[in-house]
C-alpha cells in the first residue's frame, strides 16, 4: 500500500468531509499540497467512486463546486482511518519500549 498516497486521499476525504463546499485552493492550503497535485488526487477519488462532485452557483458569474462523500468513500475513509490509528498505536508502543530500556 502506497502510505503517501493513500494518507492524502485520506486527508482529503476527511477535510471534504466536514466541509464540503471547500474550494480547491482553500483545501490545498489546510492540506499544505499545491492546486495541481490537489486537483490530481480529486480526479483520481471521483474516478475510483469515492467522491461526487457537483456545481453550485452562488451567482451567475460563478460557479462552485460541492464533494460529497460516496458511500463507498466513506467506507474507504473508515478502512483507513482504522488503519493509521493502528499504526500510530503501534509506534506508540514501540516508542514506550524504547522509554522503558533507556
Amino acid at each position: 500500500m502506497n502510505e503517501n498516497k493513500n494518507d492524502s486521499e485520506f486527508q482529503i476525504l476527511r477535510k471534504i468531509n466536514s466541509n464540503p463546499k471547500i474550494s480547491q485552493r482553500n483545501l490545498a492550503t489546510k492540506l499544505g499540497m499545491s492546486l495541481g497535485k490537489l486537483n490530481y488526487c480529486i480526479k483520481a477519488l471521483r474516478q475510483k467512486g469515492f467522491i461526487k462532485i457537483n456545481n453550485f452557483s452562488n451567482n451567475s458569474n460563478k460557479i462552485n463546486y460541492v464533494y460529497l462523500l460516496t458511500p463507498r468513500g466513506i467506507k474507504y475513509k473508515s478502512k483507513m482511518a482504522y488503519f493509521f490509528l493502528k499504526q500510530k498505536m503501534k509506534e506508540y508502543e514501540e516508542l514506550k519500549k524504547e522509554v522503558k530500556n533507556g
